[in-house]
């Protein structure tokens, strides 16, 4: 795994390395012996530029290292040659920095261009719309938020704890709109995940304290 993320690391050089070295062989001996050479060369070199090193990016994100994320992330000088797919993925995570950064106009633009690619997993699909709802709640834009956490819920999450964090986020919706049945509906579906991250957990306990004595 470590030679594996070295390689991706420095594909580049030792791609213009080794085709160096072809030319070398090529103009000393024959074409024949430097083949292999510019073969494993050009590979290397458009790996570097379909693919990218976004590879190299999840020990930072897992780690908390907002600035190691970046700078990987700002490596990348041409996204407009990543395999779609991959370019999703990187304006996706270009748009999680900036949302750690609390960049929430940089964080939007960026998912927006994520998923305007298409995400290559619906279960990613549904977590940047989630991300796209809360970032229009931080706008007070309640609507358009409703809308994204709706279609998050309707694509599927990854994991319970985004799913329990969206029906919290639809419970606050309903309750700011009075609609006191769907705000508890949209609770207890929280609830029933039985969510361990704190965040969430906090949040649970919070709306529990009042949320049984409201109508509906």
């Amino acid at each position: 795994m470590k030679f594996y993320n070295w390689l991706i690391k420095y594909r580049l050089l030792i791609g213009i390395i080794l085709i160096i070295g072809g030319g070398v062989f090529n103009y000393t001996s024959s074409f024949w012996p430097a083949f292999p050479l510019y073969f494993v060369g050009v590979i290397l070199i458009a790996g570097h530029f379909f693919f990218g090193p976004l590879r190299l990016i999840q020990n930072y994100l897992e780690s908390g290292d907002i600035e190691g994320a970046e700078k990987i992330l700002n490596s990348i000088k041409t996204p407009g040659l990543l395999y779609k797919p991959i370019r999703s993925v990187y304006y996706t995570l270009k748009g999680n920095v900036a949302m750690m950064k609390q960049d929430f106009e940089g964080a939007e633009k960026m998912m927006k261009k994520g998923l305007d690619l298409g995400m290559p997993m619906k279960e990613a699909e549904g977590a940047s719309l989630l991300q796209m709802g809360m970032l229009s709640m931080q706008k007070n834009d309640l609507k358009q938020a409703e809308s994204y956490i709706r279609s998050a819920l309707r694509k599927g999450l990854p994991d319970k704890e985004n799913e329990a964090a969206a029906y919290l986020q639809m419970c606050s919706l309903m309750m700011n709109k009075r609609e006191f049945r769907a705000a508890k509906d949209f609770f207890r579906k929280a609830k029933a995940l039985k969510p361990t991250t704190s965040q969430i957990v906090d949040q649970i306990k919070q709306i529990e304290k009042y949320i049984s004595r409201i109508p509906g």
